[in-house]
């Protein structure tokens, strides 16, 4: 016996497949790209001064703590973090940056001191009315974090493996 299949019904089971896995999907997308947590979660100090020191941003994610609220943002295509007291003050901004973009002294530094080594974090810091940048360099051996000084780079810390 042979039995025959009807090609609408087929077509009509793939199409709800379909739509039933883009909705499944945008769903996902939305959750992840919230970082999971509710910006609505933010008091409304900080979120007064966000929305004034960075009128383009788009809040990633967010993340309390008992001295500060750290918020994850993208604006103009960077990837940001801005650091707020519970008053809404901005703390601190910082995000991540190329070696490339280092300053000439600090990359050449790099290049020459720390040559074994490979950079596993590299952020440029702004606060307190100043700039400064950080490294993580690791080797087989160890762990070393820098924070630049003017244009040398000075240990932040370090620990052995």
């Amino acid at each position: 016996m042979r039995q025959t299949i009807n090609l609408r019904t087929i077509l009509n089971a793939v199409k709800k497949a379909a739509v039933t896995m883009a909705l499944l999907l945008t769903i996902s997308a939305s959750f992840a790209f919230s970082g999971g947590k509710n910006t609505n979660d933010i008091n409304s100090e900080i979120r007064t001064s966000f929305k004034k020191d960075f009128r383009n941003g788009q809040i990633m994610s967010t993340e309390s703590h008992k001295a500060f609220t750290k918020l994850t943002f993208k604006m103009d295509g960077v990837i940001m973090s801005a650091f707020y007291s519970e008053g809404g003050e901005l703390l601190a901004l910082t995000h991540n940056i190329l070696s490339t973009q280092l300053p000439i002294n600090l990359m050449m530094s790099l290049k020459n001191d720390y040559n074994s080594y490979w950079i596993t974090e590299l952020f440029e810091f702004t606060g307190d009315n100043d700039s400064c940048y950080y490294v993580s360099l690791e080797s087989a051996d160890s762990k070393v974090t820098l924070r630049s000084n003017g244009d040398t780079w000075e240990v932040y810390s370090s620990v052995k493996k």
